[in-house]
């Protein structure tokens, strides 16, 4: 586990490749691409929202490569939903409607998550 500043999790892949480019190692991209989507799982973005407070906005996986790019899919995402009278922001997460890569290993760690946690709210 570590933390990375970016702007959303494919700007948070981009940092490493950047970060690995300037420690001299000599490799090729697709190659360095290809080390981060097998060693990163998951990308769990938090950011500082308007009202001050700090959120989970987006859950992503890694899923693998597809050529030379890394592929990605966003989970669970945070959903603005208003304002409350005193200002704070009032949301909530949410399902994308993906369904984790990982459904079947969570099964085999003992976590029988139902599908519907995968749908989106209304």
């Amino acid at each position: 586990m570590t933390t990375i500043h970016a702007n959303n999790p494919r700007d948070g892949i981009s940092r490493l490749e950047n970060m690995v480019a300037m420690a001299g190692i000599d490799m090729p991209l697709k190659a360095v691409r290809s080390q981060i989507a097998s060693a990163v799982n998951l990308i769990v973005q938090a950011s500082r929202l308007q009202d001050g407070s700090r959120r989970m906005v987006s859950i992503t996986e890694i899923t693998g490569m597809e050529g030379e790019v890394i592929s990605m899919q966003e989970v669970f995402r945070y959903e603005r939903l208003g304002l409350a009278g005193d200002g704070k922001i009032i949301g909530r997460f949410n399902a994308t409607g993906v369904r984790s890569h990982y459904s079947e290993r969570f099964k085999q760690w003992g976590f029988n998550l139902p599908a519907s946690i995968y749908e989106p709210q209304a």
